[in-house]
């Protein structure tokens, strides 16, 4: 019950913040002028894509890539929701207030980040208006869609995550989001360099690590446990890493 208390109380600090609806619509503003230019490309490559074997429909044509980009407009947009969540608290000195409270600390950053997953599920759903709208002129491959939409679930919600994390380490909210877009970027890039590693063993770990590889195994349509576990624990660990973080900062006080 405490955890639903807080996680609304973050969404609502989100939703008096003028940022939060900047963010929101310029999101919206950015990934409509792609999913319009996804569709125009498909309109006018149509005539060379039916000649094909197994001509590829909306959802490879323009879902997939939407998504592909909404996953990179997300990294940028995170970590400027998250940068506040504990660091701002504690430049404020409110944090000493919130420790003392009669909530534990996982309680806390269970809410904290059941909240900014509220607001960024509602951008991710608002975006899904978009590519829904193709009903009015086709059919979309439902199962793909869904999985798609998983993928894209399961990445902001690791973005959310590291970038919760990161704002427990510091008092300033700028130096947390700046962490988190480094941390991103490279667990998003790491798999470059296993190709060039000669080590097997890893070459394989650096690419498990690669958020990017996980999910787009997703948003091609092969559901694997493989990747559903390593969401899981890659959010898990970085919750668990916040919750030990706040605890110390208890402790201390």
């Amino acid at each position: 019950m405490m955890t639903l208390i807080l996680a609304l109380r973050e969404l609502r600090t989100l939703f008096v913040s003028p940022m939060a609806w900047s963010i929101l619509a310029i999101t919206q503003l950015i990934l409509a002028f792609i999913f319009l230019a996804l569709v125009e490309g498909y309109i006018v490559n149509q005539p060379q894509l039916m000649m094909l074997e197994n001509v590829p429909g909306v959802t490879e044509r323009i879902i997939a890539p939407m998504y592909g980009a909404a996953a990179w407009v997300f990294m940028m947009v995170v970590p400027l929701l998250t940068m506040r969540s504990i660091s701002e608290e504690r430049r404020n000195h409110s944090l000493t207030l919130l420790l003392s409270a009669p909530v534990s600390m996982t309680e806390i950053i269970i809410g904290k980040f059941l909240g900014v997953m509220l607001f960024l599920v509602l951008m991710a759903s608002l975006i899904s208006l978009m590519p829904l709208s193709l009903l009015l002129a086709g059919n979309l491959d439902f199962g793909h869609f869904a999985s798609i939409f998983i993928a894209l679930l399961f990445l902001i919600a690791c973005f959310s995550a590291v970038g919760l994390y990161l704002s427990t380490l510091t008092t300033q909210p700028t130096v947390a989001a700046i962490g988190t877009y480094g941390a991103l970027l490279l667990l998003w890039i790491i798999d470059i360099g296993s190709n060039s590693v000669a080590n097997i063993e890893a070459s394989g770990l650096l690419g498990y690590l690669s958020m990017l590889r996980h999910f787009d195994a997703l948003a091609r349509g092969v559901f694997s446990s493989v990747d559903i576990v390593y969401f899981i624990l890659f959010i898990t660990v970085f919750l668990v890493l916040s919750i030990r973080r706040l605890d110390a900062d208890r402790l201390q006080h």
